[in-house]
């Protein structure tokens, strides 16, 4: 089948759908046998999300009127891809993408038409998307105004890194070797990788590359995991023979790591809402022949599955709008709306209220996001500090992101890590 017609199905099922990018690439790449094909479908859907905002309002601007043909509105939409941004020679990506059109003689002739008018006028619309503000930054407007209150100063440079490439970044298992000998291990296979200097387990990677071709990674030598997401166990300073509660757990990078980090611990419970989701940390955790008591649960309603023993430390790592991580996940631009805010910060209260009666007297509560907006942030924490008389903030003394009157917050592409905050509450 058609590479670029089978991109456009997947890019369907997110813009028509709903459904996250990685899903609808689950969803397809099964059907596709060639390795370089695979690569080109996904290059097409990231970019294609990335650049989402400026293609469509370059596509308005070569149309008549909307289409309301989705698959027909993806072609379109992955035929200029390739003519902005990537290197395909223009007559390919103008034939192979009608081509993809297969059976719909009108939509042949459409996306023909739209992408030979935008290879003829192309410095013209080019200069229009720079003047309209969505377009020229390829981000919804809701998120431009919210980006822009918050960080006034920071927010252009955050536009912009949302729509860089990210680093592969991995965390060596410090339990099993040193990163000095994985750094020797990947020089052997021509990988090269530089030291993070901040995070004593992170490795990045000067350019990505498959997982199986990462020395030791199925002995568990190795996982992947960006840079801001490993400061986690760090931060969390477990000591042998204390009980860890890690909600939200999955996928299971950060449960795996705080195991790594102190083999001695006296257990690690780990729950998740999502029974599939829970399933990736067992696979996780198999992978590296760590343990933990897995539970699938409600971290809002703890009573449900909590045996009543405390725990001297707790990682929420809270549900949120994963603003930080949008450039690894271009499709949220797409799929969050202003409105999903509100309800994510309602949800972080309710479980951080939930969660702070299992914290047993002088441990450690850090909670982490994902995003870069205040409200789910140092607003959350400074509301909950406000209702807790027994809790206080811990300061994080560090030389990576930037210390607020609450927490810590990592802007995207700082230090080259996702965006992400952390804030260290002691129960007094």
């Amino acid at each position: 089948m058609n590479s670029r017609l089978i991109a456009a199905r997947a890019l369907s099922r997110v813009l028509q759908d709903g459904q996250s990018l990685t899903a609808a690439l689950d969803n397809v790449m099964p059907t596709i046998e060639s390795v370089k094909d695979r690569a080109f479908v996904q290059a097409l859907c990231y970019g294609v999300c990335r650049y989402y905002h400026r293609l469509d309002f370059i596509l308005s601007q070569l149309l008549d009127k909307p289409l309301k043909d989705i698959d027909v509105k993806c072609l379109a939409l992955i035929g200029l891809y390739q003519l902005q941004f990537m290197r395909v020679k223009p007559h390919a990506a103008v034939s192979e993408t009608v081509a993809a059109a297969r059976k719909k003689p009108w939509a042949k002739s459409l996306i023909n038409a739209v992408l030979r008018s935008y290879l003829r006028e192309q410095d013209r619309i080019e200069q229009q998307a720079d003047q309209e503000q969505s377009a020229a930054i390829s981000h919804p407007h809701w998120l431009i105004q919210q980006i822009q209150h918050d960080w006034p100063q920071q927010s252009l440079q955050l536009f912009l890194e949302n729509n860089h490439q990210p680093p592969m970044v991995l965390r060596v298992n410090l339990a099993r070797t040193s990163r000095e000998h994985y750094l020797n291990l990947l020089t052997e296979r021509d990988i090269s990788a530089v030291p993070v200097d901040f995070c004593i387990s992170a490795l990045r990677l000067d350019r990505p590359v498959p997982v199986d071709l990462l020395p030791g990674f199925e002995q568990g030598l190795v996982s992947v995991q960006d840079t801001a997401a490993q400061l986690a166990a760090q931060l969390l300073d477990v000591q042998p023979g204390q009980r860890v509660l890690d909600v939200c757990a999955a996928p299971g990078g950060k449960t795996a790591h705080i195991l790594e980090s102190q083999p001695q611990l006296k257990e690690l419970v780990a729950v998740d809402i999502d029974a599939a989701r829970m399933q990736r940390v067992s696979e996780n955790l198999q992978r590296l022949t760590l343990t933990a008591r897995l539970l699938v649960g409600d971290a809002a309603n703890p009573e449900a599955w909590w045996d009543g023993q405390t725990f001297e430390r707790i990682l929420l790592d809270a549900p949120c709008s994963a603003l930080g991580v949008v450039r690894r996940h271009p499709d949220i631009k797409l799929l969050r709306r202003a409105e999903d805010i509100a309800q994510l910060q309602s949800l972080q209260k309710n479980i951080l209220d939930a969660i702070w009666p299992l914290l047993a007297p002088d441990g450690i509560l850090l909670y982490a996001t994902c995003s870069v907006l205040k409200q789910e942030n140092e607003q959350q924490i400074q509301a909950f500090l406000a209702a807790h008389s027994d809790a206080a903030q811990l300061p994080i003394e560090a030389s990576w992101g930037s210390g607020r009157e609450f927490g810590r917050q990592i802007f995207t592409g700082e230090s080259a890590m996702d965006g992400f905050y952390y804030a260290r509450i002691i129960k007094r």
